[in-house]
């Protein structure tokens, strides 16, 4: 899953579309697209690097593909909800139900 990425602007972007984090809350997708990717960062698990450093990794992740309409009121605007162990399986879960929900 080797995939460019590259800062355009103000945000990173990753399959040409923006890829944003602010503190625990990731946001991935196109505003022009019918649904984007919403992570929140429920809990982290403290790891050791290779030097011995603790490193704060997020573990419990909740994901969320939201509806871009916002004439939908809130609740109305989560297509799909789930929570993954890890950020890894949350983002590889989550690109593809958006990938699936883009395209319907």
């Amino acid at each position: 899953m080797a995939e460019k990425k590259k800062v355009e602007g103000k945000y990173l972007m990753y399959c040409n579309k923006p890829f944003v984090r602010e503190g625990n809350t990731i946001c991935y997708g196109d505003m022009n697209d019918k649904y984007v990717l919403f992570m929140l960062v429920l809990t982290n698990t403290e790891i050791e690097d290779a030097n011995k450093n603790k490193v704060s990794m997020p573990d419990k992740i909740l994901v969320q593909i939201l509806s871009t309409d916002t004439s939908k009121n809130p609740v109305e605007r989560i297509a799909k909800q789930f929570e993954k162990n890890g950020l890894y399986d949350a983002m590889d879960i989550g690109l593809i139900w958006l990938e699936k929900l883009n395209k319907s």
